[in-house]
């Protein structure tokens, strides 16, 4: 049986996958780039009496789109191994400048994240 996590987790993903692939297609000028990785490792114990019932919740997976025609260029990569969740994604912000954000949490210390920007300044000639 799949816990609640790992079917919410899967339809999550099945609907990140289609937005990507929707938004990925250009009608104008035909398909952008768009990419992503799954990872399951699913380690399954048996029914006896001396196995735990559940998998011990493990994943890895990564997306990335980058549709130069609209701007929509972004990233993510993100990892778990039982409760700590490590990750990193990155995008194109509508005002030319991109957000960097590092996170983990787990059942200790709780999230926490880490938010850079890098300024691209927009040069103008007259």
């Amino acid at each position: 049986m799949y816990s609640k996590f790992s079917i919410l987790f899967l339809q999550v993903l099945c609907l990140a996958t289609l937005i990507a692939a929707v938004v990925a297609y250009d009608y104008h000028h035909g398909p952008a780039y768009s990419s992503q990785h799954i990872s399951r490792h699913d380690v399954g114990h048996g029914y006896g009496h001396d196995h735990d019932y559940y998998a011990h919740p493990k994943y890895q997976f990564d997306y990335k789109v980058e549709d130069h025609h609209t701007g929509d260029i972004k990233s993510q990569h993100e990892s778990r191994d039982g409760d700590v969740v490590k990750g990193y994604y990155a995008l194109h912000q509508p005002d030319g400048n991109e957000r960097q954000v590092h996170y983990h949490g787990d059942g200790h210390t709780g999230f926490h994240a880490d938010v850079k920007y890098n300024v691209h300044h927009k040069h103008y000639h007259h």
